[in-house]
């Protein structure tokens, strides 16, 4: 059987910070609390484990470690839409609805960790 891509995990300081991050973001609701937490979506669980729980389950697994160094990108079916609701959230945004030249029209956010999100639809 060929691999089935099932979630992700992302590793923080702050858990309940991330993971009500993501549920405002995704329209669902966040399972758990620290040190882990979970957000289901269609498809995918993304899933929130502490710093602190990781360096004590395998020492020295978080030396290399950082934050901000990769985007996550959900597919929704109106960019326009959920910009409105998520700055009215007050959900930071870094780049605003834009048609990018190979079809996707888009919009970043920041996570609390500094990760980028990218909300897209194809156009």
């Amino acid at each position: 059987m060929q691999p089935h891509f099932t979630g992700t995990a992302l590793i923080t300081d702050d858990v309940p910070a991330l993971a009500d991050f993501y549920a405002t973001v995704l329209d669902a609701e966040a399972e758990g609390e620290a040190p882990f937490a979970r957000v289901a979506v269609p498809g995918a669980v993304l899933s929130f484990f502490s710093t602190r729980a990781m360096e004590s389950m395998v020492p020295g697994s978080m030396a290399a470690a950082a934050s901000g160094g990769f985007t996550l990108e959900f597919r929704v079916a109106d960019v326009d839409e959920r910009h409105a609701q998520l700055a009215a959230r007050g959900v930071e945004i870094l780049k605003p609805p834009t048609t990018q030249p190979w079809g996707r029209r888009s919009v970043w956010l920041r996570d609390p960790d500094g990760n980028i999100v990218n909300l897209y639809q194809e156009v």
